[in-house]
């Protein structure tokens, strides 16, 4: 979860470094079909840099900073989420997309299919906060107006500082087996000013939008393969596999070695399942630029 500025506004925050073929907002030319990757809470567009590697040049990625998470616009609801990733997928020429969510980006992937179908081709969704199983009693109270607030600030300032201190960042790199450098991009991001109203604010979104999100899962006509840890403490379980029951014809995959973070910790599975959808769908169209 490094501090990136956003693919959607290199204009405004030009970055440091160079970019990634994946965060480019330059038109795209590439004849691979597109993957859009919309990561959870919180998060980045580094988020998926080992399922990027992972896919190679079988895919055209397209990652992005969500809202709240870029440095630059406040955090939104799934629908202004939604916005953002078509902007993205405008900005390069994109008409579809194979559309890929881990934990709230999945119920944004999600919202995506079942509200603008004519842009998603199919859907995989990691670890997917997409239903009213995937809450617990504390988001509720994690999403009230002040005292989420004040648990959001808490936490973010914990990760942050926690994950300043080498020797803990290197105990839990090595217990979960996570890079790492990304270790260090958590901190930074979590210690960012804002972190913590982006997070309160995404609480609420969870707790408000998953009703009408819900509602909707049974429109979806993308074909859609959900990605589950069996060890995941976060989304519970049962919320996987109601939801593989809430969307037509869903396939559920189990990860018997990762827990929550699927993108750091499984990323060969998923590239997988991204593959596998996108040799069972019509390739995404490019518009001319």
């Amino acid at each position: 979860m490094t501090a990136r500025p956003s693919a959607i506004t290199r204009a405004v925050a030009p970055p440091a470094r160079a970019l990634s073929a994946a965060e480019s907002a330059e038109p795209s030319t590439a004849t691979a079909p597109a993957v859009l990757l919309l990561h959870g809470q919180p998060g980045s567009a580094a988020d998926w840099d080992g399922v990027v590697r992972c896919l190679g040049e079988r895919a055209t990625p397209v990652a992005i900073d969500r809202p709240g998470w870029d440095g630059v616009r406040p955090a939104s609801d799934l629908e202004g989420n939604a916005r953002a990733a078509l902007a993205a997928l405008d900005a390069r020429g994109m008409d579809r997309a194979l559309v890929v969510g881990h934990s709230l980006g999945g119920a944004i992937a999600a919202w995506l299919a079942a509200v603008h179908p004519e842009r998603v081709t199919a859907l995989v969704l990691a670890a997917p906060a997409a239903n009213l199983a995937a809450l617990y009693p504390v988001d509720r109270w994690l999403a009230a107006p002040v005292a989420g607030e004040i648990a959001g600030s808490v936490t973010m300032a914990g990760v942050g500082l926690a994950l300043a201190v080498p020797w803990l960042r290197r105990r839990v790199s090595a217990g979960t087996g996570i890079d790492e450098s990304y270790l260090v991009g958590v901190r930074q991001a979590a210690l960012k000013p804002g972190a913590w109203r982006a997070y309160a604010r995404e609480q609420r979104t969870l707790v408000h939008d998953l009703p009408e999100l819900e509602l909707r899962l049974g429109a979806i006509t993308a074909p859609t393969t959900i990605v589950a840890g069996a060890g995941d403490r976060i989304v519970p379980a049962r919320a996987a596999r109601e939801l593989s029951g809430q969307i037509p014809g869903a396939q559920l995959l189990v990860s018997g070695h990762a827990g929550h973070l699927l993108p750091q910790r499984d990323p060969q599975l998923l590239a997988d399942a991204i593959l596998a959808a996108l040799s069972a769908s019509q390739p995404s169209t490019v518009r001319g630029g």
